[in-house]
């Protein structure tokens, strides 16, 4: 029985661990915690076949015998250039185990706009009871509105799911229309992994029809070349100017300068970020300033049961890899996610 040595350079529990080895007697499971991507690298030997991390080290010539990466995040926009994606060796994301935390953000930014929560928590610091409160606070319901989902992977389709708990219409945006089924990791219970909950699917060439029928857009593509600065000026004059718009993909699927225009010149009615063109948000950015905009450090998809979520996927793509079946999460290195 030939031995099959994984090494996980995270920060996985004594029992996340147990339940990786439980997988098969054949895996050889170690850790050896790194913090950055030159830690993963002098880490690695050659025995390794399997390794898990959140950096990848540009060389992995020291484990020679490397055939897969499962990555410990959903995007690969940052190994775009990397070397592995010209290489042999299968890439696996942690696309899926995200779908929950951030649904749920993209529900508190949302609700948190249309009932004015800022504008509460404002008066509540003040300690003044405002005069004017059905001016102030009347909105429009959520119930009988319309959620636009650029992008209808797992986020998209948990997002689409709580969509219709609130009584919205939902309608997005998918790469192939005629492909409606998910084939990615998906938590038990959650999501639409048959792509039966939509009022409509459009393809990305009728993005901009789409916007205009929207109350609320989320933003739930992954970042390639093909993405980048997909939604622009044009896109954003397509939305309806009560429009409000949510992005917790990365901050460059959405051309910023344009957003900030957008934004101040009442395009639209306000935005939700999660994500920016630059990170940490430099100082000075304006988005800090406009009242219209409510917005978090990169924190959407924070869980304290990532690491429980993301070793479950790991656990079943190892049982995968070593019946021989297709590993879920494959990075298509021709598309870049």
């Amino acid at each position: 029985m030939q031995e099959i040595v994984v090494l996980s350079a995270m920060r996985f529990t004594d029992e996340l661990l147990d339940k990786l080895r439980a997988v098969s007697p054949r895996l050889v499971v170690k850790q050896r915690t790194c913090d950055n991507a030159e830690e993963v690298e002098q880490a690695l030997e050659e025995s390794v076949e399997v390794l898990y991390t959140f950096y990848l080290p540009a060389d992995l010539s020291r484990a020679s015998r490397l055939k897969w990466v499962q990555m410990h995040a959903a995007g690969v926009d940052s190994l775009l250039d990397h070397p592995v994606m010209k290489s042999d060796i299968l890439l696996t994301t942690a696309s899926g185990i995200h779908a929950t935390p951030i649904a749920e953000y993209v529900f508190a930014s949302i609700l948190a706009f249309s009932r004015r929560v800022p504008r509460m928590l404002y008066y509540q610091s003040r300690h003044e009871w405002p005069q004017g409160r059905w001016n102030l606070f009347a909105r429009p319901e959520l119930y009988g509105s319309t959620l636009g989902i650029v992008g209808y992977g797992s986020i998209g389709r948990e997002v689409g799911r709580i969509a219709r708990c609130f009584g919205m219409q939902v309608v997005a945006t998918k790469r192939s229309v005629s492909q409606m089924r998910d084939v990615g990791y998906a938590v038990q219970g959650i999501g639409d992994r048959e792509g039966t909950l939509l009022d409509k699917a459009f393809p990305p060439e009728r993005l901009s029809e789409m916007l205009s029928l929207c109350d609320y857009v989320v933003v739930a593509v992954p970042l390639t070349p093909e993405t980048r600065k997909l939604i622009g000026e044009a896109e954003l004059w397509a939305m309806k100017s009560s429009a409000y718009l949510v992005n917790i993909s990365r901050g460059g699927t959405v051309d910023e300068e344009a957003l900030i225009k957008a934004l101040g010149e009442g395009w639209i009615a306000g935005a939700g970020l999660d994500v920016f063109e630059e990170e940490p948000l430099p100082l000075d950015s304006p988005l800090y300033d406009l009242e219209n905009v409510i917005l978090s450090p990169h924190v959407s998809g924070f869980t304290l049961r990532y690491d429980e979520r993301a070793s479950d996927l790991f656990a079943e793509n190892l049982r995968r890899y070593l019946a021989g079946e297709p590993l879920l999460n494959l990075v298509d290195k021709e598309r870049g996610y």
